[in-house]
């Protein structure tokens, strides 16, 4: 009883894939790797040196002349 044999890892394996299906499974696999994988990069650049932050942080701009056409000034309206 404190073990599980292979026979019970296959039924629960079976009713998992009947349940979300294989196509759910493949996405939420893909979704694992990719968050795995950013948070290796983010890992790694967090360990850059000091030398290195001579671009600006994303979603900012930097101070060039064509800031004004890279530049979007929205305005948020609610809804009524």
């Amino acid at each position: 009883m404190g073990t599980f044999s292979i026979w019970h890892w296959l039924i629960v394996l079976l009713i998992v894939v009947m349940v979300f299906g294989t196509k759910k499974l493949k996405n939420i696999g893909a979704d694992l790797g990719g968050a795995v994988k950013g948070f290796k990069d983010g890992v790694k650049d967090g360990g850059a040196s000091a030398d290195d932050k001579t671009m600006p942080p994303a979603g900012q701009v930097s101070g060039t002349a064509d800031a004004s056409k890279t530049t979007i000034d929205v305005e948020a309206k609610q809804k009524s």
